[in-house]
């Protein structure tokens, strides 16, 4: 099963060198794995899509927060958050292309039915752009290739995603407010979670 996780952390080196070793250490995969730039200063707001079972969500939260560099953590599904994902693809398009001097043509009109950009046009080749849901891109691509077209790179993000409305009391708590009229929500109890659970929290010390 997937889960999606959106982690604020602090900007200090080794972040994503800790939070690659926890999962590691958890035996799940990462299966995409977004980094930017988040609302607050001197914080990044990671996006990790993992592998894992039904019921490991609280177990890799828990794991999660005992990374001192963690601000807030927060499990969303596609119910209750966008989630998107930017898509860049090259396609062999010219002379020597499987459709000929049609090709261009034809690979115009599926960007159109996709909603996709192109954003480079080459001698040999167009380059189109596409943001929207993991299925519809490989929608794209697969039509590209069912219908005979040369795919010669592919480069995708992987998953970002936001929930959708207002914050939750805990996000809010994170940005320093208090929503009026609400109550905090339950923090998780990290110092709850079992020994297994539990993760080195210190840079230093790291040689084992």
């Amino acid at each position: 099963m997937l889960h999606t996780f959106v982690a604020l952390v602090q900007d200090r080196p080794g972040v994503l060198t800790r939070v690659a070793s926890l999962f590691r250490r958890l035996n799940i995969n990462i299966v995409s794995l977004t980094v930017g730039e988040s609302e607050q200063a001197d914080t990044s707001r990671m996006t990790i899509v993992c592998d894992a079972h039904e019921h490991a969500a609280h177990r890799i939260r828990a794991s999660l927060y005992k990374l001192e560099t963690t601000v807030h953590v927060d499990e969303v599904n596609r119910s209750e958050a966008v989630v998107r994902e930017l898509c860049l693809i090259k396609v062999a398009a010219g002379p020597n292309a499987p459709h000929g001097l049609h090709s261009r043509s034809q690979i115009f009109e599926l960007a159109q039915v996709f909603r996709a950009r192109v954003v480079d046009l080459a001698p040999e080749s167009i380059m189109l752009e596409m943001t929207g849901s993991a299925s519809k891109i490989e929608g794209l691509v697969q039509v590209l290739r069912e219908t005979g077209y040369e795919i010669l790179e592919i480069s995708r993000t992987g998953r970002m995603a936001m929930r959708r409305g207002h914050h939750t009391t805990r996000v809010l708590k994170a940005l320093g407010t208090k929503a009026p009229g609400e109550a905090d929500e339950v923090e998780l109890d990290v110092e709850a979670a079992s020994e297994d659970d539990k993760l080195p929290s210190e840079f230093e010390g790291d040689d084992a």
